[in-house]
């Protein structure tokens, strides 16, 4: 379990969810006191800007059909500020969403990522059974089971 605090807000990853928990009166000020529930699948993309000496960073999530806009040069952080989806971060706070900002990105990128649907090869047990129906139910003669068995078995 992650969490972080930024200014106006604060982050919690259990590895499945993000929550973003707005409270106080800052929150009440920008974008309403609340919290919004993500599901890491939900999440297409971890936009990320960085602290700076003299500015605010911020970390943004996109979903898929969400309505961005690019921000001009200079109001990054303003802007991040108004969207739900964002919390903005000092420099002192930016290690610690670091930390969040790698596990999330491996959390998205396994949930994008094809799975095998086992993760292991059929038993031979299992092929034999499968041929075994197939011969029963008329689809393979007795010599094509017989052909696929001894195929099975001299591997």
């Amino acid at each position: 379990m992650i969490k972080v605090s930024g200014q106006g807000g604060q982050i919690q990853f259990d590895g499945q969810y993000v929550t973003i928990t707005r409270k106080g009166f800052l929150a009440r000020a920008t974008i309403g006191k609340g919290e919004k529930r993500l599901h890491v699948s939900q999440i297409a993309a971890v936009q990320w800007k960085a602290a700076g000496p003299m500015v605010n960073g911020f970390i943004q999530f996109t979903m898929p059909g969400g309505n961005e806009r690019r921000s001009a040069f200079g109001s990054q952080t303003s802007n991040a500020a108004k969207d739900e989806n964002s919390v903005i971060f000092t420099k002192k706070q930016q290690p610690e969403f670091e930390k969040l900002r790698a596990a999330l990105d491996a959390a998205v990128a396994a949930q994008h990522t094809p799975q095998a649907s086992s993760g292991t090869a059929p038993s031979l047990a299992d092929e034999l059974v499968k041929l075994n129906t197939l011969r029963e139910q008329g689809i393979l003669s007795d010599t094509e089971f017989e052909q696929q068995k001894a195929r099975l078995l001299a591997q």
